[in-house]
């Protein structure tokens, strides 16, 4: 087996076991349905999984309240983040970009994109405020070219960054590839009835500290 289909298989066997029942009981709070995992990079066995946490503050997102439960671990059997793999259920926004960076997280993972958390979840902030805080155009830049730019660099001197597909695509084999890309169609399909609940409790005034609703 690949290094790439093993990864690919922990981080979807973290996501069904681990950090949706997580999620689930956190959306029907009014949370959104954001998770995170850290893993250790050489067993990929899974260190701690967390999920949004908007109902204590506005800044525990899935990766942030991941990397703050994880660092409640004692540090004598705490893996350091260099020896880790992180992962995110969707593409990290600009808060957790910098605390996946600032926390010493070298690689990480993601499922669902940016475009993933606008069109399919009702979700556009992540986007929204990276293209209005961050993005600046050059000296005569036109709106198309500047729309063309990635919103950050996936490959950094801090970090690599990687959707799950992507993980999926590079692996050789094709059977194994094929047998990945469905399971990994199978668990995005879970966030169907997370994004329902979370929808439904937008309506319902479900209160969290979140701004963005």
């Amino acid at each position: 087996m690949s290094r790439a289909q093993e990864i690919a298989s922990a981080l979807l066997a973290t996501t069904e076991k681990d950090i949706i029942p997580l999620t689930a009981r956190q959306v029907s709070q009014g949370c959104k349905l954001f998770g995170a995992a850290i893993l250790d990079r050489a067993s990929l066995s899974t260190v701690i999984a967390e999920t949004n946490n908007e109902r204590e503050s506005p800044l525990l997102h899935g990766e942030i309240n991941c990397i703050q439960q994880f660092f409640k671990i004692p540090k004598d059997s705490r893996p350091e983040t260099k020896d880790c793999i992180f992962f995110a259920t969707h593409e990290p926004c600009s808060l957790c970009l910098s605390g996946i960076t600032w926390s010493g997280f070298n690689e990480f993972y993601y499922m669902f994109t940016y475009e993933d958390s606008r069109d399919l979840f009702a979700i556009p902030y992540d986007i929204d405020i990276l293209k209005s805080v961050f993005q600046v155009p050059a000296p005569g830049e036109t709106e198309e070219t500047l729309a063309e730019k990635p919103l950050y660099n996936r490959q950094n001197k801090f970090f690599k960054a990687q959707s799950l597909a992507d993980l999926i695509e590079s692996i050789e084999d094709g059977a194994a590839r094929e047998k990945l890309k469905g399971e990994l169609q199978r668990v995005r399909k879970m966030y169907d009835d997370l994004s329902a609940t979370y929808q439904e409790g937008k309506k319902a005034g479900t209160a969290t500290n979140s701004v963005f609703e």
